[in-house]
């Protein structure tokens, strides 16, 4: 909440020459940008008998998949696995307790999408060409360098702080002087992500329009404040 320090308690002009304090205000301010850069999260999970045939059948099921986000231009930098895992399949059985019924290998690819137009299409394709196999994960529309849209968040934030400032210091019969602290507060919002989505049946006709996404800023700001002469 906006303060003023060592006004004059009666609400009246200060003496000439003797500093009415300071004030320290907060301000918040947005940009809208178009985002350029999608990331999806996609993975395979497959069930076998054996763990020689679970784990074949996810590294193809991998395979596909890569193979189809690599022919929508996708380079090999925008595209991480973060491995191939294999575990046993547990079931509890009445009067046997707890035996092994398969195998479950899986694994998970982050790929950076950087032709908006080509998105919907990309992440539909590379979910047939895993099959049933594939879980996706969650999309998440972002940008590849948020640095200017940050940049135009923070200046509104500051003229946010600046005219509630002003307002203030003429509310207190004074006027702004030196800026003595600024601090920005809380964390820079970006894109939210979309929801996660497990099943490949839930994205076969998934449409994704990028909009705009808009990037928050907020500001702590206090001025000294000088007697209005």
């Amino acid at each position: 909440m906006p303060t003023a320090h060592d006004a004059d308690e009666r609400g009246g002009a200060t003496s000439a020459g003797v500093s009415p304090g300071t004030v320290r205000v907060s301000g918040t301010g947005s940009a809208e940008a178009a985002p350029d850069l999608t990331v999806v999260s996609i993975g395979v999970e497959c069930r076998a008998d054996s763990v020689g045939q679970a784990y074949a059948r996810a590294g193809a099921g991998l395979a596909a998949v890569t193979a189809s986000f690599r022919s929508h231009g996708v380079t090999g930098s925008d595209i991480r696995t973060s491995g191939l895992n294999v575990r046993a399949d547990l079931a509890w059985r009445e009067g046997e307790g707890q035996r092994v019924t398969g195998y479950v290998a899986s694994s998970t690819l982050t790929v950076k999408l950087r032709a908006p137009g080509s998105v919907s299409a990309a992440i539909s394709e590379a979910v047939e060409e895993g099959g049933n196999d594939v879980r996706l994960n969650g999309v998440e529309l972002t940008f590849s360098d948020d640095a200017a849209v940050r940049a135009r968040a923070r200046e509104a934030a500051w003229l946010d702080a600046l005219s509630t400032a002003r307002q203030y210091a003429q509310l207190a019969s004074a006027r702004l002087g030196r800026v003595l602290s600024v601090a920005e507060e809380g964390a820079v919002h970006g894109p939210v992500p979309l929801p996660r989505m497990q099943r490949a049946a839930a994205v076969e006709s998934l449409s994704v329009e990028a909009g705009n996404s808009v990037v928050d800023a907020a500001v702590a700001v206090e001025w000294e404040l000088l007697a209005d002469t």
